[in-house]
């Protein structure tokens, strides 16, 4: 326990973000999700739809992840790591269904 008054203040603000930055991390978590789940929606039944609803959750998931490095829930390097993921993932998604390229 703290022995003085600036010590039981840091404790309760430690607690504080603690609980900010956890809701934060599992919106991020969401938003991954939902485009990971939005590539593979569109590579089992691609179309117009399906390709804006992967661009709309990369943006959102983007969006979410440099919030969260601005504000400090994450370290930087840790959210360029996640945003790679995502671009790569949804480039093979788009890619896959792209026409294939014969090599002459």
């Amino acid at each position: 326990m703290a022995n003085n008054k600036s010590a039981e203040k840091r404790i309760q603000i430690a607690e504080r973000n603690r609980l900010q930055n956890r809701t934060y991390k599992s919106a991020l978590r969401t938003l991954m999700k939902r485009c990971f789940s939005a590539c593979e929606a569109y590579g089992s039944k691609p179309g117009a739809e399906s390709k804006v609803v992967v661009q709309d959750s990369l943006s959102a998931a983007f969006s979410k992840i440099d919030k969260a490095v601005k504000v400090g829930v994450m370290h930087r390097n840790t959210g360029a790591n996640q945003k790679s993921r995502l671009s790569a993932a949804v480039k093979k998604a788009t890619q896959e269904l792209a026409a294939p390229t014969t090599v002459v």
